[in-house]
Order: structure tokens, then sequence, then C-alpha cells
């Protein structure tokens, strides 16, 4: 059995809650064949354990593995030609995106994550257009990149059966647009369109195939409830239920989302989700930047999942999610870096801190998140959200060995107060540079700054060679569609939103 003995100044076992943290002094980790088996002081274990080999050193810090909670792509929307638009805007600009290789766009996010110290993702697939074959063969490339690099993965393709370009019916929409276009857009959408019961055949055979995976687990994402008719959500229900596994959905990311789900419901999306029996720990809702106060109260009740995606919704004029509130009422929240960060990456050590930084509202009352907080939301919060559950998320004794180990020098040089909380400076000060190392089921997947099973450098050299090229005939009919439908996506949404929308609610500073 491979073993090894991993050791830091301080080992950051797990967060307790805002202010407390398990953290072991000149400590290390044990583990063989993947799994912890001791945790403690280092001079303790060196004295029990002859592991095969040592990682980290009295000059680093353990920390458990990141989990990316909510990713989609690889090379950004930015990188493809897609500006910052408000969502709804930004679904007709993506139109325009280059073709680009599955296997090497997950590779490229991979290693951005794996840098920042992210050792598990929640990959949201979407956007690939049918068969369902096709779909298959794009699901099984984006899950072969992952298990190349050794990254652990909760795989899911996007569930829609609906409205894929605005808030109404496909063929509605088109009706309504030029004749000069519309038949290349209805085309387009017809192309995105597979029957509902090809996307649960889709998952039901991606879970058998990676039935026993160390390292992959297949999930289900119904998109969002403008993108779900009721059969989809209930077919979702039961899936759930047969197969135990969870499933993540974005909930009212936007303020056009909420009225669309006032519209079709006559209630809140939550309460409409509630209402078909979906709620609870299985359930993670994506964003949810429009909540209620009523829905934050069903969603404390119900024990439902949050993932808090702080840089999209900055970067697409989506809101500012109800953090605090969250806290408050006890709601287990995530951290999802979703299509990119704020530096247009996948840098989580850069997400905890804009997370950290943007929910800190005035007053003197201590309501605003903790480093603790956050670093919970990154690790353990995360990995409740995959159907890899108890198994990581912190470093204790029978839990996978998942884990990153960051250089302290680089966090506390030149000089660093020493009443400074450790967990304080890691979330602070911590940066991708100072990730030397990353432990997935016990194996160096990056050992001091590289990668031990893929030439990053030959990777992303295919990935630019491919894209030198110039565009396709489909590419070229796609960017233009993608120019002349934008302004009627835009149109649609002319007085969509009431006026008194943003809701007072909205603007209470205690909310954020």
């Amino acid at each position: 059995m491979a073993s090894s003995l991993i050791r830091g100044k301080h080992v950051v076992c797990k967060v307790h809650d805002r202010t407390r943290a398990e953290i072991i002094e000149d400590g290390a980790v044990y583990q063989e064949d993947g799994r912890i088996v001791a945790v403690g002081p280092h001079a303790e274990l060196a004295r029990r354990y002859r592991p095969d080999e040592t990682l980290g050193s009295p000059h680093h810090v353990v920390i458990p593995g990141f989990v990316n909670s909510h990713h989609h792509v690889g090379l950004t929307p930015l990188q493809l030609g897609s500006p910052d638009h408000p969502l709804e805007l930004w679904f007709a600009s993506r139109m325009a995106a280059r073709d680009v290789d599955p296997y090497l766009d997950a590779l490229y996010s991979a290693f951005e994550m794996i840098e920042s110290g992210i050792t598990t993702v929640q990959h949201l697939h979407g956007r690939c257009p049918g068969p369902a074959e096709r779909i298959q063969g794009a699901a099984q490339a984006v899950i072969r990149a992952y298990e190349a690099i050794g990254m652990r993965v909760s795989y899911s393709f996007g569930i829609r059966d609906q409205n894929r370009l605005v808030y109404e019916a496909d063929d509605a929409f088109v009706a309504r647009l030029p004749a000069d276009i519309a038949p290349d857009v209805e085309a387009l959408l017809r192309r995105q369109a597979i029957p509902l019961a090809d996307n649960f055949r889709i998952f039901e055979n991606l879970a058998a195939t990676y039935r026993g995976s160390e390292r992959v687990r297949i999930q289900l994402a119904p998109a969002n409830l403008h993108w779900c008719s009721d059969r989809a959500l209930e077919g979702v229900r039961d899936a759930c239920a047969a197969h135990g596994v969870p499933f993540h959905m974005h909930v009212v990311e936007t303020q056009y989302q909420k009225e669309y789900a006032r519209r079709r419901t006559g209630t809140t999306a939550v309460a409409h989700l509630h209402r078909l029996g979906l709620l609870g720990p299985h359930c993670t809702i994506g964003h949810g930047v429009w909540l209620t106060e009523a829905d934050i109260d069903l969603v404390a009740e119900t024990g439902t999942r949050i993932c808090h995606n702080c840089s999209s919704n900055l970067r697409l004029r989506s809101g500012v999610a109800a953090l605090n509130r969250f806290e408050r009422k006890g709601i287990p929240v995530a951290i999802g870096i979703d299509e990119a960060g704020i530096n247009d990456d996948r840098d989580m050590l850069q997400e905890m801190r804009l997370v950290l930084r943007m929910h800190r509202v005035p007053g003197m009352d201590d309501q605003v998140p903790t480093a603790p907080q956050v670093l919970r939301m990154a690790t353990e919060h995360g990995a409740a959200t995959t159907p890899f559950g108890d198994a990581i998320g912190t470093l204790e004794p029978g839990k996978a060995a998942d884990l990153s180990i960051l250089s302290w020098q680089q966090i506390a040089a030149p000089y660093l107060d020493a009443d400074v909380p450790v967990i304080d400076a890691i979330v602070q000060r911590g940066r991708s540079a100072g990730v030397e190392t990353v432990v997935v089921a016990g194996e160096p997947i990056l050992r001091d700054g590289k990668f031990t099973r893929v030439d990053k450098a030959a990777v992303l050299e295919e990935l630019a060679t491919a894209l030198r090229r110039p565009r396709t005939e489909e590419e070229t009919r796609r960017q233009e569609l993608s120019r002349r439908v934008f302004p009627h996506v835009k149109a649609f949404y002319e007085g969509y939103v009431p006026d008194e929308a943003p809701d007072p609610f909205y603007r209470t500073s205690g909310r954020f």
C-alpha cells in the first residue's frame, strides 16, 4: 500500500463554526492507499509510522482540498468573445463561441483549479448540441480529462426541456423574429433539444459507466426553473430518490428569473420546488441571489444547501446574494467559481477573499463573514453538495486524503504578527503561487508546482493550435446569428420586471 506522511507547521483539520477551527501545530497527516489513517503531532506520527514518502515540511501549511461547487467550462466566455453582459443577454452573445475540444477545455480549467488548491469540482455541463449520443461522448471526454489529471469530479449534464433562449417557449419567441433570421434561430434551438427521456438516459448510462470509480461521481442538474418543465423537475425528484444522488440547480440568479417564477407559478421558485417535493439536503441551489425572506426560511427549514457564486453574480449584474442572512439562518453555503472568477480565472483563494469582503455591511455588530466561515464554505460545505459527501472536505481519519500544501513563507513573509489567526492568514494572504503540492486520494497530482500526470505546456499548445485555425462556416454562421438576434433578446426583456424591482428587501443593507 502506498503511504505518505504530510507535514506542516500548521495542519488545518476542519472548521467548527464562524470562529473556531481545529489546527494542529507542527502536525502531520498519515495516509495509506488514499485514506487518512491518523492526524496528529508530527513527532508522534513519525515515530508510529514508516511512510513511503514525506511531503511538506515545518515551513508549510496543510489544508483540506478546496471544492469548486459550481463550474461549467474551460476557456472562459470572455476568451471566446462574449463580454460580461447581463445574464439574459449573455446567453445570446455566447451563441457565437468557437467549438472547443471538451477534453482539452476541461484540462485547461483543471490546471487553474488545481494550482489554487482545488481537489474536487462540481462540473455542470450544458449547451452541448444533440443527439444524446453526442452529448454522452462530450460528457465522457470531460470526465476523461479529470481522470487524466487526477482530479476528483462530480459530473452532471444540465437538464433542459424548454425556453432555450429567452424565458418563453422557443416557438413563441421564434414566431416574432424577422423572417430572415427566424429559420436559423429555430434550427439552432432544435439542435440543442433532445427528448426529456434522453436526459435521464444520459445520466443513467454515465452512472453505470463510472459506478465504483474512486474519483468520479455522476449526479443530476436540472438547469433552472425556466429551462425545466414540472414534468422534468418531477423526473429529477424521482431519479434522485431512486439512485440516491443529490442535484444542483440554478435558482433565481437574476430578478428576471424571479419574475418568471411569479408568472409561471404564482409564487416563488423556491416555494414551487418545495411544492414539487424537491427541497432538502440533497438539493443545492446555485446562486439564490433573489430569494425572499420566506424563501430563506424555507431553505433553512428543509436543510437545503446554497452555492454562492460571488464573482459570477457581480460580473453578470445579477446582484449580491444574502450570505449574511443565510449564515444567520444556519444554511450550509458552498462556493462556486462558475464560468470564471473576478480575474477571469479559476482561483479559489481569490474567490474566498472576494466572498469575505463582498458582504462587509456597515455597522459594529459581528455579522459579516469570517475567515473560518469562508474556508468552511470552500471545503466541508462544498463537499456536502457532491455525491462524495462526508468522504472529503476535512482532514480526519477514515476520510479521503485530499489536501493541499501551501508555503507558509509565502503567506507570512516578510512579517506576520504572531497574533494573526492561522485561518485569517491563509484566507487573506494565500496565493496560488504559494500552492506547492496538491494531493488527491493520497496521490500528489501537483508536486512542487508541477503537474505529475499531464504535460501542461503541451496541452495548452494543442488547445491554442486548434483555435488558431480560421472559423468554420458553422462558427461564422453562429457568430453572425448571435449579433443579429441579440437586440431581439434584449427587446424581449424590456418591461419584463415590474417597476418596483429591485424590491425593498434587496435594497436592505442587512441582507448582504
